[in-house]
């Protein structure tokens, strides 16, 4: 009897000029290599504690990354997802400001428009899809945007992130409002952003023992 294939996947994602775009890497060997694809690999008994940890090492491996965000999506699994044969894979998705990946300067990353890819292998579209949908719907009612706004930002940046991710404009005054009802922010004493043509604007960050979790209100944005 053939061997269930075990692996996890990640659809890492990011904004890049209000757009929100996947990184994906060509595959270095068969099936389907030389085609785009999620970075994932198969999980390491010897070397990952779970899958958790397997999904940051493949990350780390392949594209020189550490998200400040990881959450388990699904797990996709069947016979007919893979062609060497039945397979589960434990996706996770990961939120990366795009600073962070244009730092890590990885030759083999492309980032893509989360509607523009097409021919994917295995269900990677399916997988892509799923987790833009889970990002979009939570960021209705919580934090998970501040995630892609970098380590710290104003106010109207953070707007601008949610409004990308939501596909709608706010009204400034009730985003302000659904702010402060969530208190996860904290003045960065004594930093503001450039002026510009603007005047200066407070910098803003997650509150320290708010990042490892997600921030939720009841009624969405």
């Amino acid at each position: 009897m053939q061997q269930i294939l075990c692996t996890v996947d990640v659809v890492l994602l990011t904004l890049q000029d209000d757009m929100l775009k996947v990184a994906l890497l060509r595959r270095d060997r068969e099936p389907f290599k030389g085609v785009a694809a999620l970075p994932g690999g198969f999980i390491r008994q010897q070397d990952d504690a779970d899958t958790r940890d397997a999904a940051l090492r493949v990350l780390r491996d392949k594209t020189a990354i550490e998200p400040p965000y990881l959450e388990q999506l699904a797990t996709f699994s069947g016979p007919a997802r893979d062609p060497r044969g039945w397979s589960v894979s434990v996706v996770y998705y990961a939120l990366v400001p795009f600073d962070v990946i244009d730092s890590a300067g990885h030759p083999d990353v492309k980032l893509v428009g989360v509607d523009k890819p097409v021919g994917l292998p295995f269900d990677h579209r399916l997988i892509i899809d799923t987790a833009v949908a889970r990002l979009r719907s939570k960021s209705q009612y919580s934090s998970l945007p501040c995630y892609l706004a970098g380590e710290t930002f104003t106010l109207p940046q953070l707007q601008r992130v949610y409004e990308a991710l939501m596909g709608e404009a706010l009204n400034k005054v009730s985003f302000r409002r659904k702010m402060t009802e969530m208190d996860m922010l904290e003045p960065v004493e004594g930093a503001f952003s450039a002026g510009g043509a603007h005047r200066p604007a407070q910098l803003y960050r997650l509150k320290p023992e708010l990042r490892d979790r997600l921030t939720l209100i009841e009624r969405g944005l």
